[in-house]
Order: C-alpha cells, then structure tokens, then sequence
C-alpha cells in the first residue's frame, strides 16, 4: 500500500540567479506564492534560498500531471520573468509513470529530467 502522495507529481526546479538579481528574485517568489494560493490541485509550494551562492529552489507538490499543467498555465508570466534574471540549471519532475507519460511532450521545451516512481511506503 502506497501513501496517497506516492500517486502525486513533484517538481524540483533550481535557479542560479544572476548577479545583482537576488532582491528582484525575492519578489518574484511573493509573486509566484501569491498565484499558487489558488490552486486547489496544489498540495504544498514552497521557496528556499542559499543567498551566499545566489540560488533558489522550489519544493512544488501537485495531484496528478492536471495539476503541474494547471500551475505552470497560472503562472507562466512569472517563470518567464524568472528566467530574465536567473538561469533554471536543473529540473526534476517526480512521479508514477502514467502522469510523468502526461507530461513530457508538454514540458519538452523546459529539458526537465524525469523520474518514475517505483517504490515506497505508506504512512500509519
């Protein structure tokens, strides 16, 4: 038996963000927060930063491969502002092959790295 997060879909972006850039970063996170508020498909979102080296990740949780669609659609104009002043040097999606097989061709142009889930426990 499968926790029920085991079936959901996870993204694992990492930015480098460009030099001068770290305070218009941090605004363009309340920006991305405050898009993914609303979205009921949306099971955890979060943001962190390592300020000494300039990069930011986000730890992004979603049901099913509608989800991840849904959000990047909702907040499309801030990934494009994001990649103006950062470089997005590594993307992981995380999930159960049905939903990852969803995924792939839509998210093709980002050059994400793929990974199936194939086991895991449950939670008592």
């Amino acid at each position: 038996m499968h926790s029920s997060l085991s079936n959901a879909v996870s993204i694992h972006p990492y930015f480098k963000i460009k030099e001068g850039k770290l305070d218009a970063f941090r605004s363009l996170i309340r920006q991305f927060t405050k898009a993914t508020e609303s979205e009921d498909l949306c099971l955890y979102y979060d943001f962190f930063l390592k300020e000494d080296v300039s990069q930011a990740y986000c730890r992004e949780g979603y049901v099913g491969a509608k989800g991840v669609l849904t959000h990047l659609e909702n907040v499309g104009s801030c990934i494009e502002a994001a990649l103006e002043i950062s470089d997005l040097y590594r993307l992981e999606i995380h999930g159960p092959a049905e939903e990852i097989a969803q995924l792939e061709a839509p998210l093709a142009g980002l050059n994400p790295e793929f990974y199936i889930h194939s086991a895991g426990v449950s939670a008592s």
